[in-house]
């Protein structure tokens, strides 16, 4: 959890726990070379009261002296402008203002005073939600970001034996009474009774389960890192993955491979439950065809053998539609910044680089004498048609598309090269057949789409 001569906020509510957690690593802290402060972030929920806590916490930290850090938030505001659950907003509010503090490099570590007994509410109420394995291995004693839970294995009876030997005292917070919350209900009525009625070591099991589920998501962890970088394509801010490998993965495997998917777009798993993930591999389980479905935060589209995951609104109207004037020669970024269309105008040689175009589909060449006119690039819009070089009539780009595969979501930013109203060319189809140069052309018009 620490390394010698780390910076480690303390998180202090002014309850047992975090109180307990603040003197035992002041105790300790000499020990390890640890530097501590004292973090405080007042959810205004309780007036006064809550108010008497921020001071309770602030002359603590003064008393030890160590530095205090506080801020506050209308939790109960927040909730209500955006419809949400208050616990979550209140638990949210409370990681993102001590992770500030890791990110800006202040702190090394911020310790939290989670406890055995916070362990085993917690799985059952991620039980009770449907979590998978990843939700049962419960709270984290250390994560990725910095947070660290010192007394984990430490029930909460304990906490408040080691407050009173010791004549040290604690603020007790009246909501934690409350049934309105859910975890309240669970700490003050469902696990009691479970307990009584049903396994009087239900708290021990609940923890035994979080053991054994962040054993199993350690080695799955390592596990999906190499499916990940096998089976997803990364193409920020969005992912893809293909619908006939995702079949041929065991089921274990494909749940924690789009699980994976939908938290690199969207930052994090929360809200993502088991329909939703069962909901991803039933638009994958068909051989053929399309799709789209909405998962919270994700917008899943299924178009021939692809899966693309991406964050809502990407492909609203007003980010596809685009025309730009295109100098000759000269370059446009294409909006998005996927890639750039480059055109040049070179001499045809004897020994002619028309052939480059044959196999390399970024490069194509147009005859520069029967270009005349002001140039623009466009993406594709319904409708558009016009004679690629190899074909004997006209042909709607939307046919093209369908019989070279091209996803659904690639066709609506797809650049075509036009004169006026006249498509001259397109990517992937090249130019139009009057607009082709042949090995006769004195001018060339290259046409180059450079990845970005």
């Amino acid at each position: 959890m620490f390394q010698a001569g780390q910076r480690v906020g303390v998180a202090v509510s002014g309850g047992a726990d975090s109180v307990c957690l603040l003197h035992v690593l002041f105790e300790l802290a000499s020990r390890w070379n640890l530097r501590l402060s004292v973090l405080h972030l007042d959810h205004q929920l309780r007036g006064e009261a809550s108010r008497a806590d921020a001071r309770f916490v602030e002359q603590l930290a003064v008393q030890l002296g160590l530095p205090f850090s506080s801020t506050q938030v209308d939790v109960a505001g927040l909730a209500a402008e955006r419809g949400e659950n208050l616990e979550e907003i209140a638990r949210n509010e409370r990681r993102r203002y001590f992770a500030e503090f890791l990110r800006a490099g202040a702190l090394d570590r911020v310790a939290m005073g989670h406890t055995r007994s916070d362990q085993a509410e917690t799985v059952l109420f991620r039980f009770l939600r449907g979590s998978g394995t990843a939700g049962l291995a419960g709270i984290r004693p250390v994560t990725a970001e910095g947070f660290v839970r010192p007394l984990l294995d430490v029930e909460r009876a304990e906490v408040e034996d080691f407050l009173r030997e010791r004549n040290i005292p604690w603020r007790q917070d009246s909501t934690n009474t409350c049934l309105d919350f859910a975890r309240n209900r669970i700490r003050l009525d469902l696990l009691p009774t479970l307990q009584r009625e049903w396994n009087p070591a239900i708290s021990e099991m609940l923890v035994h389960t979080a053991d054994w589920a962040l054993a199993e998501e350690a080695y799955w962890d390592t596990e999906i890192q190499r499916l990940a970088r096998q089976y997803l394509t990364f193409k920020p801010p969005v992912v893809l993955l293909r619908a006939d490998q995702l079949r041929d993965l065991p089921v274990a495997a494909a749940r924690r491979l789009v699980r994976r998917a939908i938290e690199t777009v969207k930052g994090n798993v929360r809200a993502i439950d088991f329909g939703h993930i069962a909901a991803v591999l039933s638009l994958a389980s068909q051989t053929e065809g399309d799709g789209r479905l909405q998962v919270p935060g994700v917008d899943v589209y299924r178009s021939f053998e692809w899966l693309r995951m991406a964050p809502p609104r990407l492909d609203n109207l007003e980010n596809r539609n685009f025309r730009l004037a295109i100098p000759i020669p000269g370059k446009v970024p294409l909006p998005g910044g996927g890639a750039t269309i480059l055109l040049e105008l070179i001499e045809n040689k004897p020994v002619t680089e028309l052939s480059d175009s044959r196999y390399n589909k970024s490069v194509y060449y147009l005859d520069g004498d029967r270009i005349s006119g002001a140039l623009e690039v466009r993406n594709w819009r319904p409708g558009d048609q016009y004679r690629p070089a190899d074909h004997s009539g006209d042909e709607k780009i939307k046919v093209l598309f369908q019989q070279a595969r091209v996803p659904l979501w690639e066709r609506r930013s797809w650049p075509v090269i036009t004169i006026g109203e006249k498509i001259i060319w397109s990517r992937q189809f090249g130019p139009a057949a009057d607009a082709a140069a042949t090995p006769g052309s004195r001018l060339l018009l290259k046409v180059q789409e450079i990845p970005a």
